[in-house]
């Protein structure tokens, strides 16, 4: 097939996945049909995916061997012992492993959902979908992957396939090497700095190059493309290169599927930002925003209640370079000042931890005063038994800090891994700076097995084609559905830019499913009484930017439903979050107009019609944005499920015809 559109990396590694596309290449704005190498879930989102399977009538999966399961959200072992939600949640996904015979399952405590497949799984040029925001991780091996509600991820792991609308990109270029020990937190929360979140990024494909990339590691990265999320960006990816190639041979499997595109010269960026690396400093990030970012020399000596090491977005290397820093302050003479039980560590792995174990690290940790947990999310998502309490400071190397993220009312700072550790025995921040200095740069390989100065292999780019398209099914009716929208008379419930999942329905909720149960817990922490005042008549929501971003959470969107919300109205929503909405049906309008926001007062009367997109607020009539035809068929056909009662398998070759 010929083509002669210049493409970005993620455009390329669509076109190789798409089913009946523009023959002469895709741009961003087009629909298209994909299928998917892989998709992925936690047992938290299982938990909204097995009621979706539920309503599909619990088919046979696409692919046993290409759907990966990981319990890692809400288990430690107290919660394991202790609370029903995390058994529950548990019980439910060991079921389903053994239901569909998966060959990837990994049972709570094993790993975290990114951990293990980004280190043993995904391959370059893949397309992976995961009902997690942090799937972007998967990006930095140069692979296509997105966070997506349970719902999306349900479908393709059913059918093998999904749709996308291709997204404009941009690209960030970094230039300058850093130094030794400073890893991609620093390098992601600088460009969060610079740059901020939800703005150039949101809803973008962010293309990471630049002459500094070359010398960035696997985990490096990891880091910058798992915090892609809080970036705004719909992915990360960087193009696989011979690092990659060196990282893959090491695997004894999943090595040899690899396809190595790369972006074309006169590719199409909406805009090119350049990051200077040579001045880099450790960085953190204050509450409640990833892009409150500062050095670390701004807030030395605040002192602290906690420190956790952990989360998926922390790395091998950085847990390794954070117990090599406390072994040296050890050696030093150095000690915990400080008798708590506030500090902890928690490897993503149990083969890290293994690794950490064997080179003495695991002992260095423990004599600092950590506590060592067993893998999984922890106090990143603090709804399991690891919990910040109220107005706790705590600073960690996680990758959110939203309000209540590690617990109702925590503060928690951002900051790399190294930074914690230099900081938690004294617990005041402090700079690593001098003792990363100390550390012996030859043990640091050795314990990663990273052989030193390897010499990089070279790889061959590929051009993409597109696949052929499978013989059609039978299944399906004909098109209809749901409703396409009404007359909405109401009263304006009025919020700011960038509301988070997190905030619409805190992690300790999202083990529910019923509508009713959740809409009482809408805006628990920080719009308490939201349902009420629904239910007095201002059942229309307003926002601006960035509304819904954060997690993937589909609890999100049924909360909103389960409070009787009506419709949304936003300047702009984060992807996940508007497939969500697209996937249950519920109408949600983009207006931009700054006369529409200024009269968008709280409790303000307003008039919607949902069909049209007609606003009457104020005195004055306003119109919103027309959505693509694919989001106004599924929402005429009443939502995801719907379309595929209606259409059968053949369900996006009838949308995006």
């Amino acid at each position: 097939m010929a083509r002669n559109r210049p493409m970005t990396l993620t455009e390329k590694i669509l076109y190789a996945h798409a089913i009946r596309p523009p023959r002469n290449g895709l741009q961003a704005g087009d629909i298209v049909r994909i299928k998917v190498d892989w998709t992925i879930a936690s047992e938290l989102a299982w938990n909204g995916m097995n009621k979706t399977y539920d309503m599909l009538g619990r088919p046979e999966i696409h692919d046993r061997d290409r759907f990966y399961l990981a319990v890692d959200h809400t288990v430690d072992p107290v919660t394991l012992i202790e609370d029903p939600r995390a058994q529950k949640l548990t019980r439910l996904s060991r079921d389903f492993a053994k239901e569909a015979n998966i060959t990837h399952f990994y049972d709570a405590n094993e790993t975290i959902l990114h951990t293990r497949f980004y280190r043993g799984l995904v391959q370059p040029g893949e397309v992976v979908l995961g009902a997690d925001s942090h799937t972007s991780s998967h990006g930095g091996l140069g692979a296509f992957a997105i966070g997506l509600g349970g719902a999306d991820i349900a479908v393709a792991m059913v059918l093998g396939e999904s749709w996308i609308e291709v997204p404009e990109a941009i690209a960030v270029e970094y230039t300058g090497e850093i130094p030794f020990g400073l890893t991609g937190k620093e390098i992601i929360l600088k460009t969060l700095g610079d740059l901020g979140r939800n703005t150039v990024a949101m809803e973008r494909s962010v293309e990471y190059r630049g002459d500094a990339v070359r010398h960035f590691t696997p985990d490096m990265r990891f880091t910058i493309a798992n915090m892609t999320a809080e970036f705004g960006g719909l992915n990360g990816i960087f193009e696989a290169d011979g690092r990659v190639a060196a990282w893959l041979a090491e695997r004894p499997s999943h090595n040899d599927g690899a396809r190595y595109f790369k972006a074309d010269d006169d590719a199409n960026y909406v805009a090119r930002y350049r990051i200077d690396l040579a001045d880099l400093a450790p960085q953190v990030a204050k509450p409640f925003s990833p892009d409150n970012v500062h050095p670390v020399t701004d807030v030395l000596g605040m002192a602290l209640d906690g420190a956790f090491i952990g989360a998926c977005t922390t790395t091998e290397e950085e847990l390794v370079l954070s117990g090599l820093v406390l072994e040296r302050m050890l050696a030093a003479g150095r000690v915990p000042t400080v008798t708590t039980e506030k500090r902890l560590v928690v490897p993503g792995d149990l083969d890290i931890t293994r690794r950490l174990e064997e080179s003495g690290l695991l002992a260095v940790y423990a004599k600092a005063g950590f506590r060592i947990g067993p893998p999984g999310c922890s106090m990143c998502l603090g709804i399991a038994s690891e919990k910040a309490g109220d107005g706790e400071v705590w600073l960690t190397s996680q990758n959110r800090n939203y309000q209540n993220r590690m617990g109702a009312g925590s503060l928690a700072w951002l900051a790399a891994g190294a930074t914690v550790a230099a900081s938690a025995l004294d617990m005041k921040v402090a700079d690593p700076r001098a003792w990363i200095a100390e550390v012996d740069q030859d043990r640091y390989r050795r314990i990663l097995g990273h052989e030193p100065e390897a010499a990089v292999p070279e790889v061959a780019n590929v051009e993409p084609a597109p696949i052929e398209p499978p013989a059609a099914s039978t299944g399906g009716g004909a098109s209809g559905g749901g409703e396409s929208g009404g007359v909405i008379e109401s009263r304006v419930q009025l919020f700011g830019d960038h509301i988070d999942t997190d905030a619409i329905i805190p992690g300790e909720f999202c083990h529910l499913v019923d509508l009713e149960r959740l809409g009482e817990r809408c805006f628990h922490y920080t719009a308490p009484g939201f349902k009420a005042r629904v239910q007095a008549g201002a059942a229309v929501v307003v926002a601006g930017e960035g509304w819904g971003s954060g997690s993937s959470r589909e609890q999100a969107v049924w909360a909103l439903k389960g409070a009787g919300v009506q419709v949304v109205i936003a300047r702009s929503y984060a992807f996940i979050h508007k497939r969500n909405l697209v996937n249950e049906a519920v109408p949600h309008l983009v207006v931009r107009d700054d006369d529409f926001h200024r009269l968008a007062e709280d409790g303000a009367a307003i008039r919607v019609d949902t069909a049209s997109g007609e606003i009457s607020l104020g005195g004055r009539t306003f119109r919103a944005e027309t959505p693509t035809p694919m989001i106004r068929k599924l929402q005429e056909a009443g939502g995801i499920v719907p379309a595929i009662h209606t259409h059968g398998n053949d369900v996006f070759e009838k949308l995006t015809a």
